[in-house]
């Protein structure tokens, strides 16, 4: 789930994250150790719920879960392109059934050795919808899926995913039910991150901290609303590289502003969230430090079609909806810059974006809004609400886009902050909110079908990013047969096809892109953000 948004996708989601809670650090946070590499704090917002890989589609608990655990792929920073990490070796000859194998070293924080065992059974445990998953959707092309998530109201008949098969302790077969090209990119996002014998075992200890397999191990448990604390772990494979530092505290804000405050005062030393107010004048004061380029993220405004058709049912009012709100305004003059104007449901970054693809859709017309509003008949007693998390510097953008559809729309518009974004995100996934919302999404892996299928699938519904309930026969039919198109671009032109199906039904309205805006202080060096907006801590050392 990242960025400057917190997100339930990037996922989780995941999701895109901007929350936290709360509160200043000493002074004294970086510490040269007495083993060596120094200790530094950076900021974070409170994770949405338990730290397990499977169910974390956020960008607060990924963040935290990028340090804690390794995948089999990783992405390059600069191509996006998925690179073989714990995995030796992934191959398939028809996109059908795939080969992993494993490389050596690799060790869990207790001492366990990763196996292929490790992988697949926490594989299983994702997919099994009795575990209620968040990352359940992205297990649903390995054959047998149907029999571990039957849907609503049915319970499964096994535990085990019959495409899954452990050759060797090195060496396992994914058989998915259709060919999926794609099937290597996605294995990088944290839901593919295997899991250690401790987890079954008492899982309510692993969410408060948990065993992984990466550069740094938990320090203690996590703190709520206070800290989580790592330290590097010195079994780690020396060839995928060792973490530089000994320890990073993850400090937990619920104000950007309070966070950048801090940063200001090398109180914490880095963070990859900036605050509204800071936009203006970042780049002047931390120079070279500040760290501003394309990301992944897309910003929206959410409809809940299926729990308030009589509001938000119509196409045409969404679409009104969307010529009301002036983009370019929004993007200059409340984030200075940062983001960017979006015109098409897919980011910038990733292969098959469309440069103004949404067409009018995308443009701002108050007059051609007004008129198709009035045709489509309006809303019920005139009033829409948008809600948002006030955690994450949405107050400002928000307020911005109720005020355009006053003036254009004529409509009564209220906002409902909801105090952090996990309160907002378990609100819309009971169906217990019927107002507009924003949200925002980051890659899981960098793939077109990745802004597709997570949010807008009806598998994504009870088992995903569907917080609007959008069901459309014509986009699934399409997200299948790319799926298994016969080559890449087939599937590239396919995806975009689907594409097209939201740009004319409009379940969310795409307001923004994101660009990576992070900020660090003068004691650290080599730090990065990559295009999921997360921090390259591993990385980082002490500048002195």
């Amino acid at each position: 789930m990242r960025g400057a948004t917190q997100t339930k996708w990037l996922v989780a989601a995941t999701a895109i994250a901007l929350a936290a809670t709360a509160c200043s650090t000493s002074s004294k946070s970086t510490d040269k150790a007495a083993s060596g590499g120094g200790t530094i704090a950076v900021q974070l917002g409170e994770p949405q719920h338990g730290l397990i890989p499977q169910n974390t589609a956020e960008s607060e608990g990924a963040e935290v879960l990028n340090a804690l655990f390794a995948g089999l792929v990783e992405y390059d920073n600069k191509t996006n392109e998925p690179k073989l990490r714990v995995a030796e070796s992934i191959e398939s000859p028809d996109s059908k059934l795939w080969t992993i194998k494993l490389k050596d070293g690799y060790t869990f924080h207790n001492g366990e050795k990763v196996t292929a065992q490790s992988f697949v059974d926490a594989w299983n445990w994702g997919a099994n919808q009795d575990n209620a998953a968040e990352g359940l959707p992205f297990f649903a092309k390995i054959e047998g899926s149907e029999e571990l998530s039957p849907g609503k109201d049915k319970k499964p008949t096994t535990d085990k995913l019959k495409g899954l098969t452990v050759v060797d302790d090195k060496t396992f077969t994914v058989a998915l039910s259709a060919p999926f090209s794609q099937f290597k990119t996605m294995l990088g996002y944290n839901a593919f991150y295997p899991l250690p014998k401790a987890f079954f075992q008492d899982k309510k200890t692993f969410e408060e901290a948990p065993i992984g397999n990466g550069p740094f191990q938990m320090d203690g448990k996590w703190e709520h609303n206070q800290q989580i604390k790592v330290k590097r772990y010195d079994n780690f494979p020396a060839a995928d590289g060792k973490a530089k530092l000994q320890g990073v505290t993850f400090k937990i804000y619920d104000k950007l502003e309070t966070a950048y405050n801090d940063l200001r005062a090398d109180n914490i030393q880095a963070t990859d969230k900036l605050p509204i107010s800071a936009m203006g004048t970042v780049k002047g004061e931390f120079g070279d430090r500040y760290i501003y380029k394309p990301e992944s993220g897309v910003g929206y405004i959410g409809f809940p079609i299926a729990t308030n058709p009589a509001t938000y049912g119509k196409p045409e009012i969404r679409k009104a909806i969307s010529m009301a709100i002036d983009r370019e305004a929004i993007t200059k003059t409340i984030f200075s810059g940062t983001r960017v104007p979006a015109d098409d449901f897919v980011n910038p970054l990733i292969p098959g974006y469309r440069k103004g693809a949404m067409g009018d859709a995308a443009k701002y017309d108050p007059t051609k809004a007004k008129a198709l509003w009035d045709t489509a008949g309006g809303v019920p007693n005139n009033t829409i609400e948008l809600g948002y998390n006030a955690d994450g510097g949405h107050k400002e953008w928000i307020e911005a886009v109720a005020n355009q559809l006053k003036k254009n729309l004529g409509v009564e518009v209220t906002t409902k902050p909801f105090e952090k974004f996990g309160k907002i995100l378990d609100a819309l996934g009971a169906k217990q909110y019927s107002g507009g919302f924003r949200m925002a999404w980051s890659m899981d892996y960098p793939s077109i079908e990745n802004y597709e299928r997570p949010i807008f699938s009806k598998v994504a519904i009870e088992n995903g990013s569907n917080y609007g309930g959008y069901v459309n026969e014509q986009f699934e039919s399409l997200l299948d047969q790319a799926d298994q198109a016969k080559s890449p671009e087939e599937g590239l032109k396919l995806y975009q096809q689907a594409d097209d199906v939201l740009i004319q039904d409009l379940p969310y309205i795409p307001v923004y892109t994101y660009m990576s805006s992070a900020a660090y202080s003068k004691k650290i060096k080599n730090f990065d953000t990559d295009a999921q907006g997360r921090m390259n801590l591993d990385e980082v050392e002490l500048a002195g």
